[in-house]
C-alpha cells in the first residue's frame, strides 16, 4: 500500500511539473493564462437627485432672490 502512494506522489509530481513546463513554453497544456480584466467605458456622471444638479441649486437661488423662473 506505501508503495502505491509513492507511486501516485511521484506521477503527480511529474504530471504537474509537466504542466508547467508547457504553459512556460507558450503552449496551451490545458492550462488558460488568466485574461486582463475588461474596461468597462465609463457613463458620464448624471446628477442622482435634484440637489445633486447644479442648474437646480442655481435655479433654486435665483427664486429665492426674487427673480423669475427663466423658461
Amino acid at each position: 500500500m506505501a508503495a502505491f502512494l509513492v507511486v501516485l506522489l511521484v506521477a503527480v509530481g511529474v504530471v504537474v511539473l509537466l504542466m508547467r513546463a508547457a504553459a512556460a513554453s507558450g503552449g496551451s497544456g490545458g492550462v488558460s493564462s488568466p485574461r486582463p480584466p475588461r474596461v468597462r467605458p465609463q457613463r458620464p456622471r448624471r446628477p442622482v437627485a435634484p440637489d445633486d444638479d447644479p442648474d437646480f441649486l442655481r435655479e433654486l437661488g435665483r427664486r429665492s432672490k426674487g427673480e423669475g423662473p427663466t423658461v
